[in-house]
């Protein structure tokens, strides 16, 4: 039986020893005690990725196994594929991809949990980066898409469906409701809240803010909010209000929203309809619009412990906590009968090797300004 010797994250703190693992760890053995690398931890669980390795999951099976297989070799072992506001058409055609690849997964590729649908249900004023392709609450159109792709998330502007026809569609799915892409009140993300959704949409990009006479989603989000996503790539967020939404949301965790043009050279990609332009660590439309991002879990990992979060706290942000969000009890944890879904980083958090349910992976790089 393979073993792992290092320093373990498990929930109940660090542990100096070994994790013997074949696809399920078996045993954890060793001593709790202070860290030192190299660290192990669980595999990173990404509930916001759009593409990544030069494709998007927009444009089918083949696509989605790229991008699968691009962020895994970034320590993402888990992601829910997430598409962008399209035509109905298109969304059925991507979430036919989807469910092609989760119904023979690729060992190569990161497991795919389902979908996140961002969009067709958003503000036409809070589109951001979104195409220009909103529709009005559809409960039949939900339909479809749930017959077709689990919808594990989905992202709604509540101002939009003040009946609550598409609260009552995404339930009967299952679906973890977000506000997000929303010009909606203070009052109007509280009430959300109570009605059932669950969480906030890369939290203060897109929404309404935090202005003192005029608060918006992301007030709500700070004086109510159970869940958020954020993404940390220091651009689309400061670290000052990263660590203002960590005090505040107790499971706060952390997103991608990787593009296309993740781990690609300078250039033109697609996000959609949209042409985006990738400079250096930004990706943007047009006009300038931060259209998603080119983060890597790995790197989302090096920024939150730059920004002064303990290792054990980012790790935690990266995997427990939006585990936890979708109630998944085999990833995101190091724990006896978890899948083995481990990650190696070295002193200076280079991630140093992947195992996907036992499985080894080498990893994209291992340069930490990658």
């Amino acid at each position: 039986m393979p073993k792992l010797e290092g320093s373990i994250l498990t929930p109940d703190g660090w542990c100096r020893g070994r994790v013997r693992f074949d696809t399920r760890i078996r045993a954890i053995e060793g001593t709790l005690g202070e860290p030192e690398p190299p660290y192990i931890l669980p595999g990173f669980v990404d509930l916001h990725v759009h593409g990544g390795g030069g494709a998007e999951v927009m444009e089918g099976e083949g696509a989605v196994r790229r991008v699968a297989g691009f962020h895994l070799r970034h320590g993402t072992t888990s992601l829910l594929a997430t598409t962008v506001t399209a035509p109905p058409g298109e969304l059925e055609a991507a979430l036919r991809g989807v469910a092609r690849a989760m119904a023979a997964p690729d060992t190569e590729g990161a497991r795919i949990l389902g979908v996140h649908l961002e969009g067709p249900f958003l503000s036409p004023e809070a589109l951001g980066a979104q195409p220009p392709c909103n529709l009005a609450p559809d409960p039949e159109l939900v339909a479809r898409l749930a017959a077709i792709a689990p919808l594990r998330v989905a992202t709604v502007a509540p101002e939009i469906d003040p009946e609550g026809l598409l609260r009552t569609a995404f339930a009967g799915c299952g679906t973890r409701l977000q506000i997000g892409h929303t010009r909606c009140s203070y009052a109007q993300a509280k009430a959300a809240l109570a009605a059932g959704y669950a969480g906030f949409t890369h939290l203060f990009n897109a929404m309404s803010g935090c202005h003192h006479r005029r608060p918006g989603a992301a007030a709500a989000a700070l004086g109510h909010g159970q869940w958020a996503e954020i993404i940390p790539d220091l651009q689309h967020v400061d670290a000052g209000m990263i660590l203002a939404a960590r005090r505040a949301i107790p499971g706060l965790y952390g997103v991608t929203d990787a593009v296309a043009a993740a781990g690609m050279p300078d250039g033109a990609y697609r996000l959609g309809t949209h042409r985006i332009e990738k400079r250096g660590a930004t990706v943007r439309l047009a006009d300038g619009t931060l259209a998603g991002s080119v983060l890597t879990m790995d790197r989302a990992l090096r920024n939150l412990v730059a920004i002064g979060l303990p290792l054990e706290e980012a790790s935690r942000r990266l995997s427990a906590l939006p585990a936890a969000y979708l109630g998944l009890a085999d990833c995101g944890r190091l724990v006896t009968g978890a899948a083995a879904d481990l990650l190696e980083f070295d002193a200076a958090l280079r991630l140093r090797a992947v195992w996907l349910g036992g499985r080894h992976i080498d990893p994209a790089c291992a340069d930490p300004g990658s």
